[in-house]
């Protein structure tokens, strides 16, 4: 199975969003064989975007949630409203909110911990700054990361481990990681998963994503390794979408003969 993550970001009111869902289920129908796609809308839409969504095979998850069940935390959002809203996933430590917003590495745990704990299944996102790549320690970097996230993590035994390894000096840079590198970084990736965590390793399943577009998504998808893909402007455009919803289906096909 491949899998394809679209995070949409503060993008698209209500109508555009809804609009936008209805198009990525037209780029399904009709497919006998397709990844499993989940799409990430602004909190504000998730409800309608669900409403549209409720027939079709794609699911959704929200971009970050709460650490707390309730309480006097002003603009925070808890994972039982996800939860009531329809969310099955939840994206924790995007590189936005630990670069943009300085969640802090015990943050960004204390956030995993809670969405493990609930029915949500949490897409942990790491990755190193330029400055770290340049200076030789990217994986020393997102080792620590992964450390601080999955240590003395148990994860349910009905849950599979979501982890999206984004560079920061790829996203949104029109300038994609080389294969070689991102291969490289998602075997280091389940290789300190594994040690983390006791679950086997077909439950874990890590995805790239920065400056994935319909044109590269096949050289990243054919890997082994790569479980998936977290697209982010490109999601925004049907027909770049579409593109890598058939490279996905291409490689599903291509790997099963």
């Amino acid at each position: 199975m491949k899998y394809i993550f679209a995070n949409w970001k503060m993008n698209l009111g209500t109508r555009e969003s809804v609009a936008l869902a209805r198009g990525v289920m037209r780029t399904l129908r009709g497919k006998e064989k397709t990844p499993s796609v989940v799409i990430f809308p602004s909190f504000t839409v998730l409800n309608e975007v669900r409403k549209v969504m409720a027939r079709s095979r794609m699911r959704i998850g929200a971009q970050n949630c709460g650490t707390d069940k309730k309480g006097a935390y002003t603009g925070e959002v808890s994972i039982s409203m996800l939860e009531d809203v329809g969310c099955e996933y939840v994206l924790v430590g995007h590189s936005e909110r630990r670069f943009v917003f300085g969640e802090s590495l015990d943050v960004v745990s204390r956030r995993f911990a809670a969405a493990i704990a609930s029915k949500l299944t949490p897409v942990l996102c790491v990755g190193e700054p330029l400055e770290e790549r340049d200076a030789g320690n990217a994986k020393g970097y997102v080792g620590e990361q992964l450390t601080t996230a999955l240590k003395g993590v148990r994860l349910p035994r009905q849950k599979h481990l979501f982890i999206a390894y984004e560079p920061v000096w790829a996203i949104g840079s029109d300038h994609a990681a080389l294969v070689a590198d991102m291969v490289d970084m998602h075997e280091y990736i389940k290789d300190t998963a594994r040690k983390l965590v006791d679950v086997p390793e077909s439950k874990i399943h890590i995805l790239y994503g920065g400056s994935v577009n319909a044109v590269n998504a096949y050289t990243f998808l054919r890997e082994e390794l790569v479980d998936g893909v977290l697209v982010g402007g490109a999601s925004l455009k049907i027909k770049e979408f579409q593109g890598i919803v058939d490279s996905a289906t291409d490689v599903i096909t291509a790997q099963e003969l």
